[in-house]
């Protein structure tokens, strides 16, 4: 397929990966989300791929793409990258087809997911741990897999694992009435948007496709400004499952041509929509999962009496990363903050600062002296947390008052990040 002179993958490609993953896949729920359908004034609906065999939509396209290899394809074997979700997807398909792969993953990868990989793979897959990023490991498996003459899986670079994700839209529009006027899809390497887009522009031409990219990993924005796909010189991990230096060629073709346009969300607020989606619907979902959700908040003028569609992507969200997600999402939201706090020098400046300076309803989260030898006179690291953001000016200017404030480090990132 020349994809220079194509913008999509042809229906037809997409049905027959349909009929190649089923009794294997499964089709997820499309759900109507009340809370979130009265908040925006809008019909929101879920489409729920964290509900997954392996709790993302990855096991669509890796499945569809290995069960399609030669005999000699599989001779030596198959090798993909990821960082967790299309590993998981690969070694479900490796069991299930009895192949044998090898899984090449960031260091960083949470364990949960690695443990999620060795237990869908088994005796048939084998884990490398390389590099800090997704691009790293892909490196590394391409290595391997020249040297070893093996067939390498790509995570979203595919026609046929495109086809695989493609499959998602068609679940999508079987399972409602009413037209879509907005689809929001997450957006990491670009295969679910291509695949997606490529359905609802044959079937639902006018839904916008709204791509939804983590401000700290914009690859496709990068690219579409740049008028050509690049690569970027650093990302933001925090959102593994959507942090790529660069998109696949094929997948930018498409993307460029099916979206309608792409937003950029701050990790702040994709943990603030982890932790809500949690706490009001039970539903746990991983930072990429999060992203369609979260860009409700960007649209909200736009949605209003629209029907509207968000892919959550993956809901592989390890529990020992919840602290860190509450603490961004606290101080994206503007409830915590820290300073370094000047005690006067006289006796009682520490209860003067508890009494006198804090509000009400202000909570100290934090305290650490920074000179352990002077800890009675000492400058203090405080962090601290509020009921409402407009409490932070009132606390500043009695900061300021009783000669309390030395630094505000939210604002020094370089600072903060030894405190989250």
């Amino acid at each position: 397929m020349d994809v220079a002179s194509q913008n999509s993958i042809p229906l037809e490609k997409i049905y027959k990966a349909q009929q190649n993953i089923k009794g294997v896949v499964q089709a997820t729920p499309l759900v109507f989300m009340k809370n979130f359908s009265e908040r925006y004034q809008a019909n929101v609906y879920f489409k729920r791929e964290d509900l997954q065999v392996v709790r993302s939509y990855k096991i669509r396209g890796a499945y569809n793409k290995i069960q399609g290899l030669t005999e000699s394809q599989l001779q030596n074997g198959i090798v993909c990258a990821s960082a967790g979700n299309h590993a998981q997807g690969v070694a479900f398909a490796c069991k299930s087809l009895k192949v044998y792969g090898t899984i090449f993953m960031p260091v960083t990868t949470p364990h949960q997911k690695i443990d999620q990989v060795r237990m869908f793979g088994g005796e048939f897959i084998e884990i490398k741990l390389y590099g800090d990023s997704f691009d790293d490991s892909q490196e590394a498996a391409n290595e391997f897999c020249n040297a070893n003459k093996s067939t390498f899986v790509h995570p979203f670079d595919d026609l046929d694992v495109i086809a695989g994700q493609g499959t998602v839209g068609l679940e999508i529009l079987k399972d409602i009435s009413d037209p879509i006027d907005y689809l929001f899809l997450p957006v990491g390497g670009g295969g679910l948007a291509s695949g997606v887009g490529s359905v609802f522009k044959t079937l639902s031409p006018a839904t916008k496709i709204i791509g939804v990219e983590p401000k700290g990993a914009p690859s496709l924005t990068n690219s579409l400004e740049k008028g050509e796909n690049t690569t970027l010189d650093h990302i933001e991990k925090f959102v593994d499952g959507a942090a790529v230096k660069r998109m696949g060629d094929i997948t930018f073709q498409f993307c460029k041509e099916l979206l309608h346009s792409v937003v950029l969300i701050d990790e702040g607020l994709i943990c603030s929509t982890i932790l809500k989606v949690y706490n009001e619907n039970a539903l746990v979902a991983e930072p990429a999962g999060a992203l369609s959700i979260a860009a409700l908040e960007n649209y909200k003028d736009h949605i209003k009496g629209k029907t509207v569609v968000c892919v959550v992507s993956g809901g592989n969200n390890d529990i020992t990363r919840m602290e860190e997600m509450k603490e961004r999402a606290l101080f994206y939201e503007g409830l915590k903050h820290y300073f370094i706090i000047k005690f006067p020098q006289r006796a009682g400046a520490l209860k003067e600062f508890v009494v006198d300076v804090l509000g009400p309803n202000d909570d100290i989260a934090y305290f650490e002296y920074t000179k352990k030898h002077n800890r009675d006179k000492g400058p203090a690291v405080v962090g601290i947390e509020l009921d409402s953001k407009e409490d932070f000016e009132p606390l500043v200017i009695r900061m300021k008052q009783k000669g309390f404030l030395g630094e505000y480090l939210n604002e020094k990132p370089e600072l903060f990040q030894f405190l989250i």
